[in-house]
């Protein structure tokens, strides 16, 4: 008898621990794969922000110099097996940034919703300049008036909001500041 065969004769070992299906094996590996073209979509200082291996990260830029399709994907595959080689908590801090650069994450949807009504609140109202001001005390004062007048005249011309724009990135400019040395405080 074969002995790879079943044999009722032989009693199971109930120590005998048994691993994932191959086919879960399979889909984690494709999942790593996905993840590492992910990683290559990014733009270079999306990926310097990730807590990448040097290897993984030399992998990671020569893929994206890489044209031809066969050649792309061997270096998409030895991408998936240096991310299976990363330590866990490595590939789950990949994972979170990841889905924060998607803008699926919910804490930076909300920031970003947070950003879009304080620009909607300046625009309207005059009064939510000092509360900002009071929110937020390292805002550079003069350009933050200078794009909310600005802002408003190009939309009482119907030009477009190049001025609103530039008011936006300076709202989150300010916002991610605050944060971060709110951050560096609690530390």
């Amino acid at each position: 008898m074969n002995s790879y065969l079943f044999d009722p004769n032989v009693e199971a070992d109930d120590n005998l621990k048994i691993g994932p299906s191959k086919t879960k094996i399979k889909q984690q590996l494709a999942d790593l794969r996905d993840i590492g073209q992910q990683i290559v979509a990014l733009p270079e200082s999306r990926i310097k922000q990730l807590p990448l291996s040097e290897k993984l990260f030399d992998a990671v830029m020569l893929c994206r110099k890489i044209s031809a399709h066969g050649g792309r994907k061997r270096q998409l595959q030895y991408i998936g097996k240096l991310l299976r080689e990363e330590p866990e908590e490595t590939t789950i801090s990949i994972r979170a940034k990841l889905l924060a650069f998607a803008g699926e994450s919910h804490e930076e949807n909300a920031k970003f919703h947070a950003m879009e009504r304080w620009r909607e609140r300046l625009l309207m109202d005059d009064s939510a300049i000092t509360e900002f001001l009071h929110t937020y005390p390292d805002v550079e004062i003069q350009r933050l008036r200078q794009l909310i007048r600005q802002a408003r005249k190009d939309a009482a011309a119907h030009k477009p909001p190049a001025h609103a724009r530039d008011l936006f990135k300076l709202i989150r400019h300010t916002v991610e500041k605050s944060a971060d040395s709110n951050h560096s405080k609690l530390l």
